[in-house]
């Protein structure tokens, strides 16, 4: 027998004799979906395992065990979705299964626009201490407490300027910049993604250029971002993005726009140029980028439509001056002769809801102008006085913009979505809180709507906004791709039936087409109903240490931000 052939028959032997292996065991098992990374990439069909929060392998795993499994034939399994803008830090805290997010498949909330959690100055220790004062101390105080999706935050504008020099219309001094400048440093050492601000609300809207490029300095030391509600969606919309580009430039510091969106019939045919400076500022090396919500419509205060020098000083000073007939006199002035620019038609104004469930009774759900037939005056008027009776800067919807605008700005590459709006049950709990539809349908209707429907995206790319691009913009490790290695965040849909429901008129209905959501590996979705499974986790962006010339005491800034 020739050697070559024993050598080979005693290999097959050899071979033989080892013991097969066992198959590749998981915790669960996704079958059979299309899978689209998140990478804009073609889709493929396979089957995904994980094993405790990490997407272990993703390929054909017929043979391998598992604890669980889910069939996704004919479906399509995803990263999980990330609300670059979302208001749902409180009602998180009443209710952490976050069902309107969930429901839709969102698996990262991002707080903090202007606003933050944290820093704030509680009235006593014992408050203190039972809540939180630091962004460190809020991360803690939610993982006690227990959410479904994972959980981040910029550190705010207002909410740093507010703590040093409460609710004035004035600027800062040197001691006063250089204690928000500390308070940013503290935030960004514990874990904040950069610094938000939003220049359209006061006190705000008092802060000068000069004032934002500081504190985005600071911010940029540790590796963040700025994002910001610009000054003007309107009609000074032009100052409000070069300002941003401004802040870009000399912080040197990457900057993401809010719900970009143009206001007023007026402006709309302003879309091609805004559109334009936005790809020029990239172009020159900005690293600008923005989100959306799919709406038409915003929602915010009634009281927006009052003068900024009104409400310094906060809600009770605002009432007061408006309580004066001179103060009252000269505001009524400045709305009906447009200072500093024309208030919306009182026909695009619906009021969303005051605090008094008697002014609910006679006005939620009507547009200002019949509200104004109604309580017998004109519009102004009618604002001024329901502010002061409810005691509240009370909630509208303005519907202000342009749809065609809604599908321009979303066919930009860089545009991610952010639903700017709180995370919701459909139970007597929330029954007081009035909300916009967006709180309930941001993603489902960009997969329905715009993908399916309209076509105003190719639906990988669609997905790709939604996962990638916001996790690549805020520098998260291992999230937004469905990878080997990566956190088992994973939506699972039905493309041909994903949908939103809620509307203007009736807001509070589920998305329906999302089937099944992961969170760190858990099963929070099966089946659309919510297992009260609560996994969420404090996401941070990759680690980066501040330059080694920029330094701070970590003490000193505690004691600052408690100074009682």
């Amino acid at each position: 027998m020739p050697h070559r052939f024993l050598s080979a028959v005693i290999i097959l032997l050899l071979h033989s004799c080892r013991p097969t292996p066992p198959p590749q065991r998981f915790d669960l098992i996704i079958f059979g979906g299309t899978v689209i990374d998140g990478s804009g990439n073609t889709p493929y069909t396979a089957d995904v395992g994980i094993r405790a929060d990490t997407i272990a392998a993703i390929g054909n795993l017929q043979g391998a065990t598992a604890d669980d499994t889910i069939r996704a034939d004919g479906l399509v399994v995803c990263p999980g979705f990330i609300n670059m803008n979302s208001m749902a830090a409180q009602s998180l805290m009443m209710d952490g299964r976050a069902m309107s997010d969930i429901r839709q498949g969102v698996t990262l909330e991002i707080f903090g626009e202007g606003w933050s959690p944290a820093p704030v100055r509680r009235k006593n220790q014992a408050e203190a201490d039972s809540l939180w004062e630091t962004l460190e101390g809020f991360f803690c105080y939610m993982m006690k407490k227990g959410v479904s999706p994972n959980i981040a935050s910029f550190v705010g504008h207002t909410s740093v300027r507010n703590l040093v020099m409460g609710l004035q219309n004035r600027q800062p001094g040197e001691k006063e910049m250089s204690k928000m400048n500390k308070l940013v440093a503290l935030a960004m050492e514990q874990g904040a993604l950069g610094l938000s601000s939003s220049l359209i609300y006061p006190p705000a809207t008092f802060a000068k250029t000069d004032e934002l490029i500081a504190l985005a300095r600071t911010t940029a030391q540790y590796g963040g971002i700025y994002i910001t509600h610009i000054r003007s969606e309107s009609d000074f919309i032009y100052d409000g993005l070069r300002e941003a580009f401004r802040i870009a430039n000399e912080a040197n510091i990457p900057v993401e726009i809010y719900h970009l969106k143009i206001n007023h019939a007026r402006n709309w045919n302003k879309i091609d140029t805004v559109l334009a400076l936005i790809d020029s500022a990239r172009k020159a090396g900005l690293n600008i980028t923005a989100n959306m919500y799919p709406y038409a419509a915003s929602n915010t205060a009634l009281a927006e439509r009052i003068p900024d020098w009104v409400q310094e000083g906060g809600g009770a000073a605002m009432r007061k001056r408006l309580s004066d007939p001179s103060i009252r006199k000269k505001v009524l002035y400045e709305m009906r002769t447009g200072i500093p620019a024309p208030n919306s038609h009182p026909d695009d104004v619906m009021i969303l809801g005051f605090r008094s469930d008697s002014l609910n009774r006679l006005y939620m759900g009507k547009r200002l102008s019949e509200v104004a037939r109604l309580h017998g005056k004109n519009a102004d008027e009618t604002v001024l006085d329901l502010i002061i009776a409810d005691k509240s800067p009370a909630a509208a919807v303005y519907f202000l913009q342009s749809e065609e605008n809604v599908k321009k700005i979303m066919q930009q590459p860089y545009v991610s979505f952010g639903s700017d709006g709180a995370a919701f049950d459909t139970t007597k709990l929330f029954a007081g809180w009035n909300t916009h539809p967006r709180a309930y349908g941001t993603f489902a209707r960009v997969l329905g709507k715009y993908v399916r429907e309209e076509k105003v995206l190719p639906l990988t790319e669609a997905i790709r906004r939604m996962t990638s691009l916001p996790a690549t913009n805020l520098k998260l490790p291992k999230r937004g791709l469905l990878k080997t290695g990566y956190y088992a965040d994973i939506v699972v849909f039905n493309p041909e039936k994903v949908k939103d429901n809620a509307t203007y008129e009736n807001p509070k209905q589920f998305a329906t087409g999302v089937l099944h959501v992961l969170v760190n590996g858990k099963v929070v979705l099966r089946n659309e109903t919510h297992t009260g499974a609560l996994p969420g986790r404090v996401v941070k962006r990759t680690t980066k240490r501040f330059c080694e010339n920029y330094s701070i005491g970590l003490q000193p800034i505690v004691q600052l931000l408690i100074f009682r």
